[in-house]
């Protein structure tokens, strides 16, 4: 499942596998049209990119979205019945793809409040448990995740930062860990070295965005 897992940039992370699933498209270069499903996790502008999407979707593309985001989607021209509405804690089917909607939140910090109802994701790929975070800090929400690879923002300011996301490692226990949300919008390169070393040997830390 590794090798289907891309981090484009930032928070944006495609899975190539039978069905293909981007969570949070932002600065694609190319268009290629070829999601089957699309995840967002909020609202912020390098979360939903109206472009980006654009450039990932096709004419059956459908979608997931928190749902306060009730009505972006027809502000952008994407009919509404195409996308699954989540709450947190609720499942769903999405294209055959079975989905959790995790709440994603600051603790401390006003950028991502816990009443917006903002999501990360487990989705099961190939009998594989992903967990895309969402722009999340350390919250007891996460830790009760259960999955074999976690999508984790390490970029600090406006989540946890890469010795918080590495507690969140060793808590939820994965087989393997991907660094995202760090070297461009927040965040620098070096915090995935800093994440890999705290993480140490509680679960493979794989770096995509190099």
């Amino acid at each position: 499942m590794l090798d289907k897992i891309t981090v484009i940039e930032h928070s944006a992370v495609r899975i190539g596998a039978e069905k293909i699933i981007y969570f949070d498209p932002f600065h694609l270069k190319d268009a290629p049209h070829d999601a089957d499903v699309i995840f967002i996790t909020h609202d912020h502008f390098d979360h939903f990119s109206p472009e980006d999407i654009a450039k990932a979707a096709k004419a059956d593309t459908v979608f997931a979205a928190p749902a306060a985001m009730k009505g972006d989607f027809g502000k952008i021209g994407i009919d509404e019945s195409r996308v699954t509405f989540m709450a947190p804690e609720e499942s769903a089917v999405i294209a055959g793809i079975p989905t959790e909607a995790v709440r994603a939140y600051n603790t401390f910090k006003p950028f991502h409040t816990k009443g917006k109802g903002w999501l990360g994701y487990v989705v099961t790929v190939d009998g594989t448990r992903v967990y895309v975070c969402g722009d999340t800090d350390d919250t007891p929400d996460a830790r009760a995740v259960k999955c074999d690879i976690i999508c984790v923002p390490i970029g600090g300011t406006y989540t946890m930062d890469a010795k918080s996301a590495a507690e969140l490692v060793k808590a939820v226990k994965p087989q393997c860990a991907i660094p995202i949300h760090y070297g461009s919008v927040a965040g620098k390169p070096a915090d995935a070295e800093t994440f890999k070393k705290n993480v140490g040997d509680a679960a493979k830390v794989v770096v995509k965005i190099h």
